[in-house]
């Protein structure tokens, strides 16, 4: 057996052969990044917290993987996840997730103290949630959490104090990761009923869509106030109309709720993450070369 051969189930185990998780996180850590950097973020700052996002988002699939892997076999989707079909074992697992927090923590050595205490609210959102579905309807809502930490986390790490602005940003996004995880939670809702495991989609039954609407118009309402608030002018608002067409997409394609269409409105997202990113940066190209008034 070659060594990428041996190394498969672990890369399959972190999600690394499936990036679109990793984009998700990563898109609104670099608005905040490039925010609370005052449009110039230092380039150590941008390696370290992207390569925060892979560490981290890659030790929460481990931990989730191991906290289902008595659900996944019965679920279309996740039969053939490592744990699951036991080309891994649990306590690998458990190893795996010990390394890639422990790296985790190493970046931390080059960023000030309080970023450090601020970093055990995103581990333990990130070991929290995966549990979150055998307790309650909303997992997503503990998903949006965490994949929401990194922001606040960047401001600290600037040396800044979470904010109005800051808040904004993460309440944003909060209602963005809820909407996309339930178009996903949707993909799998049929076997989640039969395997006893809760999420939104399940939840909302028949108004899925309609709430995955709502949650993507405060979304794109409190983006809206964080570029009126930033003076990102026309750059941010036309990137805004742009997501608003995405969203309308999303809601076409999956509007059958057929589970392949659901996924695939699920993973359009990250362009939605992309759009916004490229739309601040012009905002802010935009406002520097603005005349002094």
């Amino acid at each position: 057996m070659s060594t990428l051969e041996r190394l498969q189930p672990f890369i399959a185990l972190m999600r690394l052969d499936r990036p679109i998780g990793i984009w998700l996180l990563l898109w609104p850590t670099l608005w905040a990044v490039w925010i609370a950097g005052d449009g110039h973020p230092s380039w150590h700052i941008v390696v370290i917290f992207t390569l925060g996002v892979v560490l981290m988002r890659s030790a929460g699939c481990v931990i989730n993987d191991y906290a289902d892997r008595d659900f996944d076999g019965q679920v279309w989707r996740t039969a053939d996840r490592p744990l699951a079909s036991g080309r891994l074992r649990p306590h690998e697992a458990l190893q795996v997730f010990a390394v890639l927090v422990a790296l985790s923590a190493s970046l931390l050595l080059f960023l000030n103290i309080e970023t450090f205490w601020w970093s055990f609210g995103a581990l333990g959102l990130a070991t929290l949630y995966p549990f979150m579905k055998r307790w309650t309807y909303l997992p997503q809502v503990v998903l949006g959490a965490a994949f929401s930490w990194a922001i606040p986390m960047a401001f600290v790490a600037q040396g800044k104090t979470p904010d109005s602005l800051c808040w904004l940003l993460y309440a944003a996004n909060l209602a963005w990761t809820v909407a996309y995880d339930t178009q996903y939670a949707m993909a799998d809702r049929d076997d989640d009923l039969k395997a006893g495991i809760k999420s939104t989609a399940i939840l909302f039954g028949e108004l899925d869509l309609f709430i995955i609407g709502c949650l993507q118009l405060l979304c794109l309402a409190g983006l809206g106030a964080a570029g009126q608030q930033l003076q990102l002018g026309w750059p941010w608002w036309a990137g805004l109309a742009g997501v608003a067409g995405l969203f309308l997409w999303q809601w076409r394609h999956c509007r059958d709720r057929e589970r392949m269409h659901c996924l695939e409105a699920f993973k359009h997202n990250h362009w939605v993450g992309m759009l916004l990113f490229v739309a601040l940066l012009a905002g802010w190209l935009q406002k520097a070369t603005l005349p002094p008034t």
